[in-house]
């Protein structure tokens, strides 16, 4: 397995991320989870590290020690205060696994709930807790992960994979500025559109465009502080650079400006 490089989307301090590892997902369990994700952290005595997040727009199951949580989509950015030891072992889900796994999507959104599965919880945990070395115990937890999904999960229905079409489409082709857009590239009605969104993502269409160009925007910024608003505001699809700083104040709260000059520093 291979630790996720500091340029890492959606993360807006990768110098600040503890030991971090992704795992692409592949087979029958690709349509279902797009990655596994396995932070691990041991934090000095006294102090914590703030991890800032602008996810992507998604549900994440998540087993972290004796407990299992499911946390929603997002609409703004988040952060989690790690202190002490520890280490999380979560799933990116791909669309066609809410339904089955959460129901309602957009109930959770914004929110994590804790969720009573003892044995994906005890399967995760031991393998995590078994003293075998790093990259042997991340193997065996998300195999144990894997297991327990495909088991709970079946087949993906019809509507599930069109969703992830969605969601691979929203945050890919940067060409797609508009629902409208989305929609024609997926030959739906815009409203089939909106439907798929709400029942599969727990978001309007509209909102997976906007969290793709600003995990750009921000992504631009940290390779390169330099670069001047304005352009970049074209480029991603802003009308102007106003348009660019009013997204990043209400969803990330704060300004490009400042967020480049946190860079810099």
């Amino acid at each position: 397995m291979n630790a996720v490089p500091a340029s890492s989307r959606g993360v807006l301090y990768p110098a600040r991320l503890p030991t971090f590892h992704r795992e692409p997902v592949v087979g029958d369990l690709a349509a279902f989870v797009r990655w596994f994700w396995i932070p691990e952290w041991e934090i000095e005595p006294g102090r914590s590290s703030r991890q800032h997040i602008v996810g992507f727009p998604a549900c994440n199951l998540v087993v972290e020690n004796a407990t299992t949580g499911i946390s929603g989509p997002t609409t703004r950015a988040s952060y989690r205060d790690l202190s002490g030891a520890g280490w999380a072992v979560g799933a990116l889900l791909r669309p066609a696994a809410v339904p089955a796994l959460i129901g309602d999507a957009t109930e959770l959104r914004d929110a994590y709930q804790e969720v009573d599965l003892p044995e994906l919880t005890a399967a995760v945990r031991a393998a995590m807790t078994s003293g075998a070395p790093p990259d042997a115990r991340r193997r065996s937890a998300i195999a144990a992960f894997g297991a327990w999904l495909l088991d709970r999960l079946g087949a993906p229905s019809s509507d599930g994979l069109l969703a992830n079409r969605m969601v691979e489409l929203a945050e890919a082709e940067t060409t797609l500025l508009t629902v409208p857009d989305l929609a024609a590239r997926l030959n739906v009605s815009t409203r089939t559109l909106q439907r798929l969104s709400a029942r599969y993502v727990g978001l309007p269409p509209a909102a997976l465009i906007r969290r793709r160009r600003l995990q750009e925007a921000a992504e631009r910024l940290r390779d390169d502080p330099t670069l001047d608003l304005t352009p970049l505001a074209h480029e991603l699809g802003y009308a102007d650079h106003a348009h660019l700083t009013n997204d990043f104040r209400i969803t990330l709260g704060f300004t490009p400006s400042s967020y480049r000059r946190s860079q810099a520093t």
